[in-house]
């Protein structure tokens, strides 16, 4: 039976209006709140002052001396060595924690030196006491405070001017006396900011974070109550969750509605068109990026192992730590969005059937704007941390994460609006024909969220205010990465299975939808879990902590439905000739899911809980979530895409599927050993140490060194030979097989009405309940 149509021709909607009325509700609450918490982060933020001064009313440093060492710590790479206020890289330390423990410690030896035996009080009263003046915008540092950062900005004199590479940095990587001040003055201000009192209340701007005995810093009543209110909204979560799905099992979720068998058509009898052949091409550059990246993260975790040399080579001065983590990070980034839209260019003649004039144009206009993008971005990003680009510039370095210089990010940002009018212009004959509530609309209209909220991203510029970076740059991290990329590929994986006649469209509908519903509920404010302790208000712990509990519950949801999936997959593996021809991308598909609950849910909730990112932020644990989700999670989705449009596009005879089954378990097989062997226990060693010696303590390298750390970073090297070269390497030759081959078969401009299967066959169950629909 098919889509009932109106008297226009337009097709029905095939699902209720209160689906698209709950995800709107969803959305309305999420991102009212939102701006409430953007106008406090704004308003009610760690202050900057425009000057800092003495006792004695002698200028010490000034607002735009911090700007400026904020601007030169992106710049040169800093935040991919270190972190500030918990974020950035893990090698290096945390200046904040660094600065307040160097701080107290010279104030503590100035007071000992007049007499006083046991200074700790007087030390606390120095730090904690709230000096600065907001009728005056100015901040006074007591004399023992100035003199204190006298000594430090002559510490990183010396650290950052060191003429060998013992850190994993460029000899000599900062020299200039005004630089050093300008940076040490960023570092003293989140420091000052996380032992000075906020107004009206008895703990830090930064929430009493980090942990700091010497300053009386411990978890404050609100991290510990907030812990213990998110694991009871997690628990009844789960618990309604159970109750709804229960009841409407049979009405949710791959059920009860496939079909039962089919006729698949083989790889060489399925025509493609000229755009998606194209796409080829994109995902052939993917596999490029992806084995670059991979070794680009065993030189990053060769550093953690040894850091004074790469098998005999002094690395550092070629290839220092930090910009070999910034290329690693930006290249998880790139190639992993790379894949899911040329998954978007390619599945879209599917679903039309016929394909625009020169369409194949606009797809090779995008590829060259990638290229531009990546190694663009790559190259200025060396220049910029060898000091090469004048800092706070639109060619430098940025925030982590954000990384690629400002130019580079509006090319970026305009690359994806000219990918989603492609999608738009193969789409628009097919829009114009049906419901907005139908399948090809959710398509466009989740796809469109990509650019408009990587826009977004745009308000975090290197001279901004560091909790307002903060807020901005994690809507691209949380929101851009972990909502809506994510609901665009449930809609694109929901469309294939539509494409491949294994689920009926109204089926994948429901799906798309209860996943928007369940995922924004808690992702979208659950965003502000980023932003603990990066000095804003303690409603962003208090709402961040509670809504990202619920960030769980769909995560939950899919893994229930799992079994379900798999056995969606196997029923078609059975068919002779006809067989399914797709198995491998399934096969990705199920690795994504096992990954999401395991990597996102379970390791991103254990790092969640605000008392355990009290000790845990910027440790192995977060490594060790970041790499389970993202390469769990998007890593094997966009090898799944490309594996499914691989295998149309190579002649049956040469498709390599020993290979493919290579790849898929060398991969699983590699994460499961990174996770588990390294990144897990590490984690769980550093966060241990963090409680009972001290966050300082747990960041420093001496830690990280200790011969029984440094063993567990060699047990990871095995886990990454297995990734490289028994995962990504043979993905690589299917590339370049599929590259070879990109023009074989039949080309066309119009597909038949099911490209993908001849026939169907339609189980008694799936009957009655098409024609109760």
């Amino acid at each position: 039976m098919g889509t009932p149509t109106s008297d226009s021709g337009r097709a029905e909607a095939l699902v209720g209006k209160g689906w698209a009325q709950g995800v709107a509700l969803v959305m309305i609450f999420g991102f009212l709140v939102m701006g409430i918490l953007a106008y406090r982060t704004y308003t009610a933020s760690m202050p900057m002052p425009d000057k800092v001064i003495t006792e004695t009313g002698e200028q010490l440093f000034t607002g735009d001396d911090i700007t400026r060492g904020q601007t030169l710590f992106q710049a040169r790479g800093l935040m991919q060595y270190g972190s500030i206020l918990g974020h950035g890289a893990y090698l290096g330390p945390d200046y904040t924690a660094e600065y307040l423990r160097l701080a107290t410690d010279n104030v503590a030896g100035q007071f000992e030196a007049q007499g006083v035996v046991n200074p700790h009080q007087e030390v606390v009263a120095e730090f904690r006491t709230n000096r600065y003046n907001a009728d005056t915008s100015t901040l006074v540092f007591t004399d023992k405070q100035a003199r204190a950062f006298d000594d430090i900005a002559r510490h990183y004199a010396e650290y950052f001017g060191e003429s060998t590479t013992k850190y994993g940095l460029l000899p000599d990587m900062i020299t200039d006396p005004g630089e050093i001040r300008d940076l040490t003055a960023f570092f003293a201000w989140t420091a000052w900011a996380a032992a000075a009192e906020r107004p009206g209340h008895s703990y830090s701007y930064t929430n009493n974070w980090p942990s700091e005995p010497r300053v009386d810093n411990g978890p404050t009543g609100s991290v510990v109550v907030w812990s213990v209110l998110s694991l009871i909204a997690l628990l009844g979560g789960i618990g309604i969750m159970f109750t709804i799905y229960g009841r409407w099992s049979q009405n949710i979720g791959w059920h009860g509605a496939e079909t039962t068998k089919l006729k698949f058509r083989q790889p060489g009898e399925v025509p493609l068109t000229r755009s998606q052949r194209a796409a080829i091409w994109i995902f052939a550059v993917v596999a490029v990026l992806f084995l670059i990246q991979t070794l680009l993260g065993g030189a990053v975790e060769h550093y953690r192992a040894d850091l004074a040399e790469f098998y005999g080579i002094d690395l550092a001065k070629l290839l220092p730590y930090n910009l070999a983590r910034t290329w690693h990070l930006q290249l998880s980034l790139f190639w992993t969005a790379a894949a899911f839209l040329a998954g978007g260019i390619f599945l879209v003649p599917f679903i039309t059937r016929r394909e625009p004039t020169k369409q194949s144009w606009l797809v090779y206009g995008l590829l060259g704007a990638l290229a531009i993008v990546v190694f663009g971005s790559m190259a200025f990003e060396a220049l910029s941390i060898f000091g090469m680009i004048e800092p706070g510039t639109a060619l430098s370095q940025q925030w982590e994460f954000l990384d690629l210089p400002r130019v580079f990010q509006v090319l970026l940002i305009i690359g994806l609006f000219l990918w989603i009018f492609i999608i738009w212009r193969g789409m628009r004959a097919k829009l114009a024909s049906t419901s907005k509530l139908n399948l090809p609309w959710v398509f466009f209209f989740t796809g469109l969220t990509i650019p408009a909220f990587y826009a977004v991203s745009l308000l975090a510029g290197s001279e901004t205010h560091f909790s307002v970076a903060d807020f901005w740059r994690f809507w691209m991290v949380h929101l851009w990465v972990e909502d809506f990329l994510e609901l665009f590929t449930t809609a694109m994986v929901a469309y294939l299975f539509v494409q491949l006649g294994v689920v009926r469209e109204r089926v994948a509908l429901l799906v798309i939808f209860l996943d928007i519903i369940l995922y924004s509920a808690g992702g979208v404010i659950g965003t502000m879990h980023h932003l603990y302790f990066s000095g804003t208000p303690v409603e962003h712990m208090a709402l961040g902590a509670f809504f990202s509990a619920a960030e769980v519950i769909p995560l939950t949801f899919l893994t229930v439905e799992a079994w379900a999936f798999l056995q969606l997959g196997a029923r078609q593996e059975a068919g002779g000739e006809h067989n399914f021809p797709a198995r491998w991308a399934v096969m990705f598909l199920v690795a994504v899911g096992f990954w999401n609950f395991l990597g996102a849910g379970i390791f991103g909730f254990l790092i969640n809980l605000p008392v355990v990112s009290y000790y845990e932020i910027g440790t192995a644990l977060t490594a060790n979530h970041a790499h389970a989700a993202m390469f769990g999670v998007y890593g094997m989705l966009a090898v799944a895409l490309a594996m499914f449009a691989f295998r149309y596009v190579i002649p049956a005879d040469k498709w390599p599927n020993k290979l493919a089954r290579l790849s898929f378990w060398s991969m699983n097989i590699g994460l499961a050993w990174m996770v588990f062997v390294t990144l897990l226990p590490l984690g769980v060693l550093q966060l241990f140490h963090s409680v009972n010696a001290g966050y300082f303590e747990a960041r420093s390298l001496g830690y990280i060194t200790q011969p029984g750390n440094a063993l567990l970073e060699w047990m990871r090297l095995p886990g990454d030979l297995i990734v490289i070269v028994g995962g990504v390497l043979p993905f690589c030759w299917i590339a370049w097989i599929a590259l070879r081959n990109f023009r074989s078969g039949e080309t066309v401009d119009e597909l038949p009405e099911h490209p993908l299967y001849a026939t169907v066959t339609v189980g008694a169950d799936a009957e009655a309940s098409e024609t109760e629909s």
